[in-house]
């Protein structure tokens, strides 16, 4: 498997380019901005974009979706739970002093255990709310990998203080969907460095009880 990890815009959000060295097809996870990398690092490898992951719809992790749509034809994927942030995506983009972008509507929603296959890769949705409503997480069990969007980080969990954030929801979400997962899984959070289920699980100071 082909996993290029490039940290795009202001907030500096993992965006995951995934691909198959033998089909050259892909997915591209939150391509939240600087779309010009995004294209390059699918150039260099002959990558063919044939679905657009976004784990939640937060500005950093969305913004740069449709431009990517508009040049790969790929359909955008996002739970419809997270449409009310899509419509405040106004305010959200107020938030970071930046121009509003266009968000469209998914063409698919991600649902709990939803398949998330290309030739020659898959791997399924796990719906974890807290973060926000609509929050996923891509799980790749033949890779070992987990993209986790903002649900989980190295040392940390999600903010729950923007709109359609739930402490409560989040952990259990942690607890009961991601933490139960194989220790080994490798873990790519929405910003900041790679952990692992295991090592979370035994000293994530926010999952102790």
């Amino acid at each position: 498997m082909i996993h290029e990890i490039l940290a795009v815009g202001p907030l500096q959000c993992n965006c995951s380019i995934l691909g198959d060295e033998t089909s050259h097809e892909a997915i591209v996870v939150d391509p939240g901005d600087d779309i010009p990398r995004i294209i390059a690092v699918l150039a260099t490898h002959n990558l063919t974009v044939k679905k657009i992951v976004i784990t939640h719809a937060h500005i950093d992790h969305i913004a740069g979706a449709h431009r990517l749509k508009q040049l790969t034809g790929a359909p955008i994927l996002y739970n419809q739970q997270d449409l009310p942030l899509v419509k405040m995506m106004d305010i959200q983009a107020g938030w970071l002093g930046i121009p509003t972008p266009t968000v469209p509507t998914p063409d698919d929603t991600l649902e709990d255990g939803k398949l998330m296959a290309i030739t020659g890769l898959a791997g399924s949705i796990i719906h974890t709310p807290g973060h926000t409503q609509g929050s996923v997480c891509l799980y790749l069990p033949a890779q070992t990998l987990l993209l986790a969007g903002d649900t989980l980080f190295a040392g940390s969990v999600g903010r729950t203080d923007l709109p359609g954030g739930d402490i409560r929801k989040l952990l259990s979400s942690i607890h009961d969907r991601l933490l139960t997962l194989p220790d080994d899984v490798t873990v790519i959070p929405g910003h900041g460095s790679r952990t692992t289920i295991g090592v979370e699980k035994d000293s994530n100071p926010f999952l102790q009880t």
